[in-house]
Parts: structure tokens; C-alpha cells; sequence
């Protein structure tokens, strides 16, 4: 008779190249595999410990010199909408929600176009084709959803507004979003991070996944502005406190090595770690 052993996931480091997020800085990605059947525990397992799914790799900034990027989380429980938060959900309840399949359509992509040209020219996406761009919403080996946002009054204009979602057993993490560019004044953008607020609630899932928050970056300061906000810090979520007592310095013990951190995981069926 013959048994088979499950296989630990193997680990990897990226090579450093320029920082997206704070200028002069270099990053290095600690990442793995997500594929078979284990996919769903492993991304699960790990998103609680730092790490997001860009399409089946999971991966964790692990720089050299630099911990300033932490996993960032919403504990719908903690959550209320501030005053201007509210503003928000009034400028846009004219926006219609709709789950979609993971599959790629022309008029996404044009949005998604769109955002890129407008908001991140120079960033690392902004080359994408159509099949990049398919690859992302497509190669999912987990449960994901497409998030579309259209015009109530005028469903068949296309999607104003859109979210790529993995469902965890313990939230939504918000791959990625993108909308109109046009539509920035009305703020689509928190818009989206509310919405996914009360989708959690609806499927009674007690957390809102938003990727990095990253002290001393402009474009990442949004994710503070949400109550009940914490941080993957030192090994374990924390409430975020006041933004204005974390800093972005470099430091040559900042972080573990590589082979101290990957000590560190914990794998689907071992003890959880991070809280």
C-alpha cells in the first residue's frame, strides 16, 4: 500500500530591483508556489501571515535592509465609517454591484487601460497587454471573483469600477482594483474598500484583506484612514495606532534572514501563527 507524504512548499527569494513604493529604496520578494490541491489551505494559511497572491505565486516583501511594507487588514467587526467615508458611499450608491467568474474581458481591460495610463504610467504594470492581463484575472487556482461596478441607471455601458477577489476562510482580500479615471473626485477607490466592508459582512467573514501599507508612501496612506485597521508587524497583526509613530528608516538588522524567516511560517495544519 502505498502513502503519500504531502510535499512542503518550496521558498524562494527574488532578486532586488527598485522599490515601487519608497524612492531610492531596493525590494526583494520572498515567495512560493500555489498549485494542486493544497492551494486554497496554503493561501489562506499564509495571507494571515503577510503574504498576497499575484496570480499562483504567493509571495512576502522580505528586503535586505528595509521592513517597512506590513500586511495591512480590516477588522470589519471594529469598523465605522468616518464622515467623509460616509460622503463616499453617497457619491457613489449610484454604482451597482456585480460577481462575476474570474474571467477577463475586453471592456475591463480597456478600464483597467485606462487607470494604468492615468494613475501608475511608470509603474511596473503599465506595460500589461491584454493576455497579461487575462493571466492575472484568469490563473487563479483559488476562489476568486471579478467585481464589477456599473451605472445603475445605464448597466450596459460597460464597468465604471472593478475588483479582482480571493475569497479566504477568514475574509476578501482585495487582489486588485482599478476604475475610471475620470471618476477620481468621487474617491471609487475607498468606494470599493467600504463596499467589500458590508460584502464581508453579508458573508459574515470577519476581516477585508488591502495588501501593503507602507509608512512615508503617499499612495499607500489611504489604508489608515479605515477604522479598525492592523498591521502584520514583527510576526503578528496589531491595531495600527497612529501612522504618524511608525517610520520607514533603513536598518541593517530590520529583518530576519531569509532562512529565520521561512523557520518562522506556518504551514496548513501546523500550529497558526500571526494571531
Amino acid at each position: 500500500m502505498r502513502h503519500t507524504l504531502p510535499i512542503a512548499p518550496q521558498f524562494y527569494v527574488t532578486a532586488p530591483q527598485p522599490c515601487p513604493y519608497l524612492d531610492g529604496r531596493m525590494e526583494r520578494k520572498l515567495f512560493t508556489a500555489l498549485q494542486g490541491d493544497s492551494a486554497s489551505p496554503l493561501n489562506d494559511t499564509l495571507s494571515k501571515q503577510g503574504f498576497r497572491r499575484s496570480q499562483n505565486v504567493l509571495y512576502r516583501p522580505s528586503c535586505a535592509e528595509c521592513s517597512a511594507c506590513m500586511s495591512a487588514r480590516i477588522r470589519v467587526a471594529d469598523f465605522e465609517p468616518s464622515r467623509s467615508q460616509r460622503r463616499v458611499m453617497r457619491r457613489n450608491a449610484y454604482l451597482k454591484r456585480r460577481a462575476t467568474s474570474p474571467w477577463a474581458t475586453e471592456e475591463q481591460y480597456q478600464l483597467f487601460r485606462d487607470y494604468l495610463d492615468n494613475r501608475h504610467a511608470q509603474g511596473g504594470m503599465a506595460d500589461m497587454d491584454m493576455f497579461e492581463f487575462a493571466a492575472m484575472i484568469e490563473e487563479t487556482p483559488i476562489r476568486s471573483r471579478v467585481i464589477e461596478y456599473t451605472d445603475r441607471n445605464d448597466p450596459d455601458n460597460g464597468p465604471l469600477a472593478a475588483c479582482l477577489t480571493d475569497i479566504l476562510d477568514d475574509g476578501l482580500s482585495m487582489v486588485y482594483s482599478f476604475f475610471d479615471p475620470s471618476l477620481d473626485r468621487a474617491s471609487p477607490g475607498t468606494y470599493l474598500i467600504l463596499d467589500h466592508i458590508d460584502i464581508a459582512r453579508e458573508l459574515k467573514l470577519p476581516y477585508v484583506y488591502l495588501g501593503y501599507w507602507v509608512p512615508g508612501s503617499r499612495k499607500m496612506g489611504y489604508k489608515a484612514r479605515f477604522k479598525g485597521v492592523e498591521v502584520f508587524r514583527n510576526g503578528k497583526w496589531q491595531d495600527l495606532g497612529d501612522p504618524e509613530d511608525y517610520d520607514s528608516a533603513l536598518h541593517p538588522l530590520s529583518t530576519d534572514p531569509i532562512a529565520e524567516q521561512v523557520a518562522k511560517i506556518s504551514l496548513p495544519g501546523s500550529h497558526p501563527a500571526g494571531g
